[in-house]
């Protein structure tokens, strides 16, 4: 009976009943464009930072991170092949390979640019470097012993372009000075415009020559997905336990990402903590005025023998039925406006410090979708609660007097 009462009085009052939803429906489909935005914008920044620098996975000696940068040649690994193994029973994982880290002067017949250098696989890191745009010239291979891949800012502040030559001066392991003569084989522009202008690739081989070593600093492990990544990093870790490296994720190595992560967390929390309010005032103010031309109405159902709780159960069942059609609205029309936002794409300018503008999209994330349900249907019922406590503490006298 309460049920069926409630609806009656919903279908009543269509013109409030559609105002109060319009608000539910507006706040939960915000709520969910905003958070799959913010999702998205996690997801390939995240991306980026693997496939263009870090991998999923890297292995080094301890305290490489604090010392090694500055010092790589005090941090070698002997013998990589021995970590490869462990991985390669890992069906998660796609490739494992190795790096060596150099600082030197690069010189191209005029002047010297001092640049931070990487020795690496080439055929292996382009599969990683995927997001690793090549802006000139053609990603460097295998067959490329004497090639060198160089930053956008490096080429620039050089003026050189693929096919010119370049000398290569380094200090070895133990501290003599080396050179080589590469060939520039391509220029690529990556997330960062501090890496490009600073940053070359070489072969591993051609890395270890200059320091007169055959060892690695790191070994980098790609995955076919990065949702594997932390169970991978646990069987990894536990496997390494006893030995002198340490086993980073992405997520621990890029400082940048958790730190973008928690502001706009931070900023979708005020989001939703907005549209909360502007939910729960607009349901407050709608729910107010309906009460106020109803106190006939329920002056007569406690004349009638009706309690002052059945009352406020009544107000509240209504609320709460309008908040559950609001909400389950809400969802479905965000779902089709998120699919139909991410099959055209949003155009993005590059972001602070980065030379690539992307393409944002709106993920559809059953989290954020859960929490604007709740977030619409909460917000009504809470702004029905003082609205039905005030109506039935009215003097059921003073009430059928608006029935005259």
């Amino acid at each position: 009976m309460p049920f069926t009462l409630a609806i009656r009085n919903i279908l009543r009052q269509k013109f409030r009943t559609g105002m109060t939803l319009a608000a539910i429906i507006f706040g939960v489909v915000g709520l969910i464009l905003a958070g799959g935005f913010v999702e998205d914008i996690f997801i390939q920044l995240g991306e980026t930072i693997i496939h263009s620098q870090t991998g999923h996975i890297q292995v080094f000696k301890k305290e490489f991170l604090e010392k090694g940068i500055r010092y790589p040649e005090r941090y070698l690994i002997d013998h990589p092949e021995d970590i490869a193994r462990h991985f390669d029973g890992h069906p998660e994982v796609e490739a494992v390979m190795s790096r060596v880290y150099f600082s030197g002067l690069l010189n191209n017949g005029r002047r010297d640019l001092p640049i931070i250098g990487e020795g690496v696989e080439p055929d292996k890191e382009t599969k990683l470097g995927s997001l690793l745009k090549i802006t000139e010239g053609q990603p460097l291979t295998d067959k490329d012993p004497d090639g060198i891949l160089i930053g956008q800012g490096v080429a620039q502040s050089l003026a050189v372009k693929p096919g010119d030559a370049l000398t290569l001066v380094t200090s070895s392991a133990g501290g003599a000075m080396n050179t080589h003569d590469f060939r520039v084989v391509g220029i690529f522009q990556s997330f960062s415009k501090e890496f490009d202008a600073r940053a070359v690739r070489i072969p591993l081989n051609a890395g270890q020559d200059l320091l007169q070593t055959r060892g690695v600093n790191q070994v980098v492990v790609a995955l076919h997905r990065t949702d594997d990544t932390d169970a991978v990093l646990k069987r990894a870790s536990a496997e390494l336990a006893d030995s002198p490296y340490d086993v980073r994720s992405w997520r621990t190595l890029s400082d940048f990402y958790d730190k973008s992560v928690q502001l706009y967390d931070t900023q979708f929390g005020v989001l939703r903590l907005i549209i909360l309010l502007m939910v729960l005032l607009s349901v407050t103010n709608s729910v107010n005025m309906t009460v106020y031309e109803r106190q006939g109405e329920f002056g007569t159902m406690q004349a009638l023998g009706n309690r002052a709780r059945d009352v406020v159960r009544l107000v509240v069942l209504e609320s709460a039925l309008v908040g559950l059609g609001g909400a389950l609205a809400g969802v479905v029309l965000g779902v089709i406006a998120a699919l139909i936002i991410s099959a055209i794409g949003i155009p993005m300018p590059p972001p602070p410090n980065a030379n690539v503008g992307y393409t944002a999209f709106i993920r559809v994330v059953p989290g954020t979708l859960a929490g604007a349900f709740l977030v619409g249907f909460v917000a009504t019922v809470l702004a029905s609660l003082f609205p039905a406590y005030k109506v039935s503490r009215l003097p059921v006298v003073d009430a059928l007097r608006q029935n005259v």
